[in-house]
């Protein structure tokens, strides 16, 4: 199934934290390709899914295998389809992916990019060639493409949220303005599905008004985690997800589990957690991230 590095308890009936203690690790980490991993867990196995994967041509991790780092943007959506079909397999018939993608632009002809003292991920040894049908500088849409091309594979687009990031990371463009957004989609495996609308409502103005239902776009800054060179998406932003996926006790996938931020809220929201992360180097920095309780 892949290298397991580390499992922790599974969660007793009974189970109260103790303040006094790190926060209990609900979570198992397994070192591998996810396309591959996933194929040993049984049917109906999670809950929720809450994951954000590698975006298309903007990083390079280094590792043999990795997503993102395909020559052409339709082999990415296809292996991401491909992953996400076996994802739906191992959700309950009433669970829900909460999928966190950004955009890219094409590369106008160059072919690697140098590493950024502001964006130590920024370097890489490759650049992918502009897509077929598009110009040098065009957004690629790639978010919408995905989303899209899940839909036709048969999950149910339940709906798309705008992360808007106040704090986000400036640009030294003069032709556009600065993106500051990325989006999140809520898919379902079935039609009627589980969904805590009570535990993502958004807080009252003031003593005088009551809760909000969650609106569809949401305010919340990056986060940044020492050690991690490379952008990792902020616990607020997977705490909604996971509160409105699942109940306490359930489990959680993340098969792109990167610094382990899915796992952190999950202990945090008494959920057992799965994450699979394909570079151990990652992997590792997770666990050590768990242990520490943040």
């Amino acid at each position: 199934m892949g290298k397991v590095l580390q499992l922790f308890p599974d969660l007793d009936e009974d189970f109260q934290p103790d303040p006094l203690e790190n926060p209990r690790n609900l979570c198992e980490i397994v070192v591998g390709d996810a396309s591959r991993i996933l194929l040993g867990f049984p049917n109906s196995l999670f809950q929720t899914v809450v994951t954000s994967p590698p975006y298309w041509g903007l990083r390079d991790y280094g590792v043999e295998g990795q997503i993102g780092a395909e020559m052409d943007v339709n082999v990415y959506i296809s292996n991401l389809v491909s992953l996400f079909r076996e994802v739906r397999r191992t959700l309950s018939p009433d669970g829900t992916l909460w999928l966190n993608i950004g955009d890219s632009y094409t590369s106008g002809g160059r072919t690697w990019r140098d590493d950024d003292a502001k964006n130590k991920g920024r370097g890489m040894s490759y650049r992918a060639p502009t897509p077929d049908g598009l110009k040098p500088k065009d957004l690629i849409g790639v978010p919408w493409r995905v989303a899209f091309a899940l839909q036709a594979d048969g999950w149910y687009l339940r709906s798309d949220m705008i992360w808007n990031k106040p704090n986000c990371q400036p640009e030294s463009v003069k032709d556009r303005p600065t993106r500051s957004h990325e989006y999140v989609f809520l898919f379902s495996k079935s039609e009627k599905y589980f969904y805590d609308h009570e535990a993502v409502q958004e807080p009252a103005q003031d003593k005088n008004q009551r809760r909000k239902n969650r609106r569809s776009v949401w305010n919340i800054n990056t986060e940044p985690y020492a050690g991690a060179h490379f952008a990792v998406y902020p616990k607020s932003l997977a705490r909604l997800c996971v509160a409105a996926g699942s109940r306490k006790g359930d489990r959680v996938l993340d098969p792109f589990f990167g610094s382990g931020t899915t796992g952190v809220v999950c202990n945090e929201l008494e959920r057992q957690c799965t994450g699979i992360e394909i570079s151990e180097e990652y992997a590792n920095l997770a666990r050590n991230r768990l242990l520490k309780g943040r």
